[in-house]
């Protein structure tokens, strides 16, 4: 069964805490937040105070995806929190296979980011020190983007490279998720989507959880 991290980038900022009770309650498997600093990404989002506290009212693992220039800045100043995933972008990290020790390190487990147009062969020296591989099926930086049709070709590579070097390591998709193309991302091979808008915007969140964990 597919795994669904709704992202909170969606969530309603008045009723945060409200809204990440809701979607545990309701079965989702990981609670996904987006940290950029307007640096690598042309947006601003939350930094340790409110997601300290989304840590303190969530009863699923938090899922920290960071679109930051400063990687190792950003991963000792969230590391207290004790995610269960803290995953980096490839484009941005002059040393890679450092930070995924340093995470692993931490006792959290390591994971990469790659934007739409970066091939998944690009860390296939790492795979096999990796938990997860985060797939862009939008541009990063804001929510409600239209999902990007390459990714299901860019999963199955991935789900074969996969499969060869590392059968452990999650492959995730974010971006434009919904009950339209959860079958195709399942067949490439995909374990854990993320969700945002197609959740939040839902009149039963539960209900849309539900229909993406095929």
């Amino acid at each position: 069964m597919i795994k669904v991290a709704p992202s909170i980038l969606s969530a309603d900022f008045g009723n945060l805490q409200c809204d990440v009770e809701e979607i545990c309650n309701a079965g989702c498997d990981f609670v996904h937040i987006d940290v950029m600093d307007g640096h690598f990404v042309p947006n601003l989002t939350i930094g340790p105070v409110v997601i300290s506290s989304v840590a303190a009212c969530a009863t699923k693992p938090l899922d920290i995806h960071l679109m930051v220039e400063n990687n190792t800045f950003f991963v000792n100043l969230l590391a207290p929190l004790k995610p269960k995933y803290i995953s980096f972008h490839i484009e941005e990290e002059k040393h890679p296979h450092r930070l995924i020790q340093k995470i692993r390190s931490l006792d959290i487990s390591p994971a990469i980011v790659l934007n739409p147009h970066t091939p998944p062969e690009s860390i296939e020296f790492l795979l096999k020190d990796l938990d997860m591989v985060l797939l862009m099926s939008v541009n990063p930086g804001f929510g409600g983007q239209s999902f990007i049709d390459s990714v299901i070709e860019k999963a199955s590579r991935l789900n074969e490279m996969r499969n060869r070097i590392n059968p452990k390591c999650l492959i995730e998709v974010d971006g434009g998720v919904s009950n339209k193309n959860i079958h195709l991302l399942k067949e490439a091979g995909v374990d854990v989507v993320v969700a945002g808008s197609y959740i939040f915007k839902h009149s039963n969140r539960q209900t849309a959880i539900e229909s993406l964990q095929i």
